[in-house]
């Protein structure tokens, strides 16, 4: 002991900086970590995150969840009437919303506004003070997609008379899933708009657009969308927030198909100069398909994987695949972006929509190194995009081959996101989204960068960990 301390000491300071000033200022030599505890400092998530390391079941879980998630092929096969293809929406008064469950009083204005909206639609009601009224009375009903295997962006309402794509998984049993359509940017139901516009905007996609893209798919036959994401994605695409090249793909394979259905000539031209308006509009296919490639990781005992991340601009809430269809809920973070001119951030709901689901998947804020473009929208620079990249390498299980990123040689998105290592590593899922405006109506007001709240991870840990240890 004396020969040890005999000689020169460095110190590794792990905890408050002072202490390593004040051992320089003593002549000593001393390195100060940036290390923080786990879990923020929740003393039972950090607990059950010790439990959760390296479990062999559970790295075996963690395994299988991940090569049913790799395994997956999503296709598009139909278009179908929200009604039809869930029958729930048939049989009630029924709406259903982005994110976990929320009750009507506590929604943000942008989702209250759409639902009233969606009553409008459906003719439940013939004014916005009758259709609040039947809210209030109970008459309406509300859900998550998620729980009827659905996703929408933003407000994400899908109601009866919607239609909808139909996205089945080919190596998992053709299991389905759903997304609405994109009705474009502006004033448009997803925000929250619900004027006399939007309601007839809404009636034309459930007619025309609906019966053009259900007899396009007749003549092209199903199309695969891994691949059109892969190739977007190489051409700089992050395939949520921008979306010029899957929906320009994607065109390629519509327009031969529409001009040989027997249509009239005008419907096909009206749907196809809807499409070409809207780059956004391979988005919500974008959404079934990571939807579809998670609903295949599910239900796995004892996996950590994350399936699910969603917000209803309100909270925000993450489910597993070892815990099944609980949510686990924190309040929504803000989102920090750009702002269209005459809007800040005293203006802006907080985080909204199901399409956090593509970073779910690696894509989206994961896949930001293909896309440096992406930042004029929502802010930073090129170098922020290709490290939000590099960083969810540590959070995630590994990488999806059929997903890869020019700018870091062509290494795989990180995929498959590990809530041990995001509570252990202190690093959250990175998600870039649009902003919509508090009050109903307004409208998208910017775009942005914003994280999962570290809570979710901590509380969905604790569950795993009881419920494998009863």
């Amino acid at each position: 002991m004396k020969a040890l301390f005999s000689q020169q000491l460095t110190v590794l300071n792990a905890g408050l900086a002072s202490f390593a000033d004040n051992i320089e200022r003593a002549g000593g030599h001393a390195i100060a970590m940036n290390w923080q505890p786990p879990a923020d400092g929740d003393r039972l998530g950090g607990l059950a995150l010790a439990q959760l390391l390296n479990q062999p079941e559970i790295e075996l879980a963690n395994q299988t969840a991940m090569n049913h998630y790799l395994a997956a092929q999503p296709t598009l096969v139909d278009v179908m009437m929200a009604g039809e293809a869930i029958p729930a929406l048939a049989e009630q008064q029924l709406i259903l919303h982005a994110g976990p469950p929320i009750a009507w009083q506590d929604m943000c204005g942008p989702v209250q506004g759409a639902i009233l909206g969606a009553i409008l639609f459906e003719k439940w009601a013939d004014d916005l003070t009758q259709a609040e009224a039947l809210v209030r009375n109970g008459e309406v009903t509300f859900e998550p997609c998620h729980h009827y295997d659905a996703v929408g962006p933003m407000a994400g309402i899908i109601s009866r008379s919607m239609p909808l794509w139909v996205v089945e998984n080919s190596t998992n049993n053709n299991e389905r899933v759903y997304s609405n359509f994109n009705e474009g940017l502006g004033k448009v139901l997803r925000f929250g708009a619900n004027s006399d516009e939007v309601i007839k905007r809404l009636n034309w996609m459930g007619t025309e657009l609906a019966q053009a893209m259900k007899a396009m798919l007749l003549e092209s036959g199903p199309i695969e969308l891994k691949p059109i994401m892969a190739q977007a994605l190489h051409m700089g695409d992050e395939v949520h927030n921008r979306n010029a090249a899957a929906t320009g793909l994607l065109l390629k394979q519509l327009v031969p198909a529409l001009l040989k259905t027997s249509l009239p000539q005008a419907q096909v031209q009206q749907a196809i100069s809807f499409v070409m308006a809207n780059d956004h509009f391979f988005l919500n296919l974008s959404m079934a398909a990571c939807k579809s490639m998670l609903k295949a990781a599910e239900n796995v005992p004892n996996s950590t994987m994350v399936t699910v991340m969603a917000r209803n601009g309100v909270n925000f809430g993450i489910r597993l695949s070892g815990t099944g269809n609980t949510w686990f809920q924190a309040p929504a973070n803000p989102v920090n972006g750009l702002f269209f001119p005459g809007y800040g951030v005293e203006d802006a709901a907080a985080d909204l929509g199901d399409s956090a689901i593509t970073e779910t998947a690696g894509v989206g804020g994961f896949a930001m190194a293909s896309s440096p473009a992406i930042v004029k929208f929502v802010g930073g620079t090129p170098a922020d995009a290709t490290n939000n990249s590099r960083a969810m390498q540590g959070i995630t299980l590994g990488g999806n081959p059929a997903f890869t990123l020019p700018a870091l040689n062509f290494a795989p998105t990180a995929a498959g996101i590990d809530a041990r290592k995001v509570v252990d590593n202190l690093v959250l899922p990175i998600i870039n989204t649009g902003i919509a405006h508090k009050k109903a109506g307004v409208g998208q007001i910017g775009a942005g960068i914003t994280t999962a709240p570290m809570q979710c991870f901590v509380d969905a840990l604790s569950a795993l960990s009881t419920q494998i240890n009863r």
